[in-house]
């Protein structure tokens, strides 16, 4: 029997998820294992071109996504539609389940390592003797909000939550907290956890995938918010291994000459005096909004780098409207870039001091890393329990919104900004963040992470229990 397992790897069909498997399917290979990674024919042709030294260990595997009435045409990922048709793409992966059973039978890998979405493989990887791990790519503390496996799969139907319910700690976190939703995050958390057109909600896919899983791996460390961990085990009864956060490594390219002229424009401006502003690539936000955000960083006078990017009903990318003469106004000290950048590098710039995010988990380590503080905007998912959480530890300020509808004005904005970039009140907030990078760029730290996770997929191996294969 040979030493070297064979991986596959299924991430969630949105990019802030097949970026994160991408990664630890790197670092695994790096370690002489064998990973195929599935995704649909367009994610697969959008993925980073991978290192020639991936050559043989990483195989790239297409399984086309089947047509959904409701899904645009090409739509393949999150980033291609809007929030309210993400329940298409969700009964479209179900769809591809007949494909990836027929890909587990002819390859028979050691292991399959998925997302919240395939809630119907336990049956299959049964059958076929194959270990089965979860692979959560955000954080501790937004999946122990939702209770035990049972509570995931049955919990929340009769009666359903209130969003009251989900505004104050749930009984089974045991220490103190501010990891709670505000008013109008519950209602939309509220509606996602309803029964949708795949036929379940999106809790009982994630309770349901949980549930026999050999393993939850979690993008998480115990010298950060560690006492999740433990509580985590206390409430699924299974290994709970943390894969460190997985800080990624700068690299040398330059995309069509893309980074040379952005880096031209910070090389001119002030050390640490760069606010930079970005909403990741899965968030969709109104005209109102981004007026309110623009007219918000024009009021601080402090100088910006701003990546724009919103998408029309097409998947396409939409010109989008600014207030009337805002950029000629704040010529010179910001700037709007309205397509694809190498984020990590901008980052990584000395005039960048300053980090104003949607909080996604990917963003927030990118940020802290380099130790950024924040200036946060959450919308979806986990984005507002990150929030609650960082700034009671004080690396960040979250900008003040309406509870009820989350709306939020350009004095908020401006005031936010200023706090945390320029004023004597956000210095504790300045010197906080800089101290946590010593946790979230320590690669060593999280390489060691790594090795435990891979320790762990070679001892628990089905084979190794004792089945013939």
């Amino acid at each position: 029997m040979t030493n070297k397992l064979h991986i596959v790897m299924f991430p969630w069909l949105a990019f802030g998820h097949i970026i994160p498997y991408l990664e630890l399917s790197k670092l695994i290979a790096q370690k002489g294992h064998k990973i195929s990674f599935i995704s649909t024919p367009r994610n697969i042709d959008r993925l980073p071109k991978l290192p020639l030294e991936y050559s043989k260990s990483i195989t790239l595997v297409k399984i086309p996504l089947p047509h959904v009435d409701g899904l645009p045409e090409n739509a393949e990922a999150t980033m291609d539609i809007h929030t309210k048709d993400i329940v298409y793409l969700k009964k479209a992966l179900d769809g591809m389940e007949l494909q990836l059973t027929s890909f587990l039978e002819k390859t028979s890998p050691d292991w399959i390592i998925h997302d919240f979405a395939p809630y119907w493989l336990a049956p299959i990887t049964t059958r076929l003797r194959i270990s089965r791990g979860f692979f959560r790519v955000i954080n501790a503390w937004f999946l122990a909000f939702w209770g035990s496996t049972d509570m995931m799969l049955t919990g929340y139907t009769n009666p359903p939550p209130t969003p009251e319910d989900l505004m104050v700690m749930p009984k089974w976190i045991p220490f103190e907290s501010k990891a709670v939703f505000r008013h109008h995050e519950a209602k939309w958390v509220v509606d996602s956890m309803q029964k949708n057109v795949s036929g379940v909600s999106d809790i009982y896919r994630a309770g349901a995938t949980i549930k026999d899983v050999d393993v939850v791996i979690i993008r998480h460390c115990y010298e950060f918010e560690g006492q999740w961990l433990k509580l985590l085990e206390d409430l699924h009864h299974r290994p709970i291994v943390p894969v460190g956060l997985m800080p990624p490594s700068l690299d040398n390219s330059d995309n069509n000459g893309t980074w040379t002229c952005i880096k031209e424009w910070l090389d001119e401006q002030t050390k640490g005096s760069v606010v930079y502003v970005a909403l990741g690539s899965e968030v969709t936000i109104g005209p109102r909004e981004i007026n309110e955000l623009a007219y918000g960083l024009e009021l601080s006078g402090v100088p910006f780098f701003w990546v724009l990017r919103k998408l029309s009903n097409s998947g396409h990318m939409d010109y989008v409207e600014l207030p009337d003469g805002f950029e000629e106004r704040t010529h010179g000290r910001g700037i709007v870039w309205k397509s694809w950048v190498p984020q990590l590098k901008i980052l990584s710039h000395k005039s960048v001091g300053g980090f104003l995010t949607h909080c996604g988990w990917s963003s927030i380590i990118e940020g802290l890393m380099f130790g950024h503080p924040l200036i946060m905007l959450p919308f979806l998912v986990d984005q507002g329990l990150n929030a609650r959480v960082l700034e009671d530890k004080e690396i960040g300020i979250e900008i003040p919104r309406n509870e009820e509808d989350g709306s939020y004005t350009r004095d908020s904005v401006s005031s936010s900004v200023k706090l945390v970039m320029v004023e004597k009140d956000g210095r504790r907030i300045r010197e906080e963040a800089r101290e946590i990078s010593s946790i979230y760029g320590n690669k060593r730290l999280h390489d060691k992470y790594i090795e435990d996770l891979i320790q762990f997929l070679e001892d628990h191996r089905k084979m190794s229990y004792g089945h013939s294969s």
